[in-house]
């Protein structure tokens, strides 16, 4: 079906599944096949759709386009954007402007802020852009400016591997109803998975990481503005989105990263409470969240102790006296049989500190968790890996292997069979058995039995 060029715009086409270009023009390439597939698999640019706010139902139509040109462009602007989304719902319409790059390319904060001003005058509602790069949820943008910029022009973000990873849950989940759809969906992550499409997954922490795993392992204080320090957080939470689409892909559910009202709506102040845990613990921190789970995870990576350790912290059960009772509850749902850097927290009412022993240990020996601690039983447990990395801590593409080794490796012999205890439903008492019991003249007649000294 053709798509009418809207009345903004003096050039452009629509988007292609089998684009003609150069064999140089990869990012228009993977543009046009990305935004064409948008436009013709229903569930796929619903789903897209959907991080930035757009809801698109039967009655919505999306038309994309490429090689756009804006009928009021500013003179000085020579740049034109990568594609256009149009989603048209009744006689309202949505539109965003799209700039993608591929591979090592990265986003351009001038550019961004010359296409905010182009869009304000077309009449355009947001800027969308694609790259390798990653962002938290869409609304955050990667480049700290764009976030700062006092232009009233939203930014979206998303980077390539959410874009294969909303395809890949689609597909796995049996989503796409249309036999049609669903085959060329598979076709579009046959293309993003191929070298030749340009996608990548986060892969290396920049060369301001050595240099901070040094200033740390000789005992130097990370100084309060370190450039080190702001680099090596923003490439974290990089890291930590790409951990949460890897994980997303593997158990064909949206996993998220867990971030405080607060810094959701403000990624500076994330940054800077990451950057003061950074200076005070040594420590690099990330939240994940996993559908249906007994709770997050829980990722620190630990630059004094060259460890990253993954766990899980879940309350301990109410319907247990014993601190034994408590912990055998634990114990059973904990399947592995791999133990080696496997490790239960026990956490303690009050002022109490908490106490540490291998998984192995307590199965040995179940009764040495209340050693000491007869007068107390815990409130929470927090089972936990920690792997030492040692010389592989310090080293930028190592340290990303080993974490996207070890993430994974918890939930799967651990994390994923971990229930969150739950109080019991309550029963219908025995002398409360028929309504009869609990109507009006039943409860005057416990009325006139009740005695104080029976309590």
């Amino acid at each position: 079906m053709s798509q009418k060029l809207p009345d903004f715009l003096t050039q452009g086409e629509a988007s292609r599944l089998f684009p003609v270009l150069s064999t140089t023009s990869k990012e228009g390439r993977t543009t046009s096949i990305v935004l064409a597939c948008m436009a013709r698999i229903d569930e796929f640019g619903a789903s897209l759709l959907a991080g930035v706010g757009q809801n698109v139902g039967v009655r919505s139509r999306i038309d994309t386009f490429t090689e756009v040109v804006c009928r009021n462009r500013p003179s000085e602007l020579k740049d034109r954007p990568d594609g256009l989304i149009v989603v048209s719902t009744g006689s309202r319409e949505w539109r965003a402007l799209v700039e993608a790059k591929i591979g090592s390319s990265e986003l351009d904060y001038e550019q961004i802020e010359k296409y905010r001003v182009l869009a304000k005058a077309n009449g355009i509602d947001c800027l969308i852009t694609i790259s390798n790069q990653f962002a938290t949820s869409p609304e955050i943008h990667p480049i700290p400016e764009v976030n700062k910029s006092r232009s009233k022009v939203p930014v979206f973000h998303w980077s390539w591997m959410h874009v294969l990873t909303e395809a890949e849950i689609l597909l796995n989940q049996e989503s796409v109803t249309d036999k049609d759809q669903r085959l060329l969906l598979n076709e579009l992550r046959r293309f993003l998975t191929h070298d030749s499409a340009g996608v990548q997954g986060f892969t290396r922490m920049p060369k301001e990481w050595s240099e901070l795993n040094k200033l740390v392992s000789s005992g130097g204080v990370i100084p309060a503005k370190s450039q080190d320090a702001v680099a090596v957080v923003a490439s974290w939470h990089q890291e930590t989105r790409d951990l949460a689409l890897i994980l997303s892909r593997m158990t064909e559910r949206h996993v998220s990263e867990r971030l405080s009202r607060k810094n959701r709506g403000n990624p500076q102040e994330r940054i800077k409470e990451e950057l003061t845990h950074l200076r005070e613990y040594r420590q690099l921190i990330s939240e994940l969240d996993v559908p249906d789970a007994a709770s997050s995870i829980n990722v620190v990576a630990d630059l004094s102790r060259r460890t990253i350790d993954v766990g899980m912290t879940i309350r301990a059960p109410e319907d247990r006296v014993s601190t034994k009772a408590k912990l055998n509850w634990l114990l059973k749902q904990i399947k592995t049989t791999v133990t080696e850097d496997c490790f239960i927290r026990l956490l303690w009412p009050g002022k109490a500190e908490s106490t540490q022993y291998s998984i192995q240990q307590l199965r040995d020996e179940p009764n040495l968790a209340g050693k000491d601690r007869e007068h107390l039983v815990p409130h929470s447990f927090h089972v936990f890996y920690s792997k030492r990395s040692g010389a592989r801590f310090t080293q930028q593409s190592n340290f990303i292997v080993d974490l996207e080794t070890v993430v994974p490796d918890f939930y799967r012999e651990i994390g994923s069979d971990l229930t969150a205890w739950q109080p019991r439903a309550p029963r219908i008492k025995a002398e409360k058995s028929s309504a009869e019991d609990v109507s009006a003249d039943g409860i005057s007649e416990a009325a006139n039995d009740f005695n104080i000294e029976d309590e």
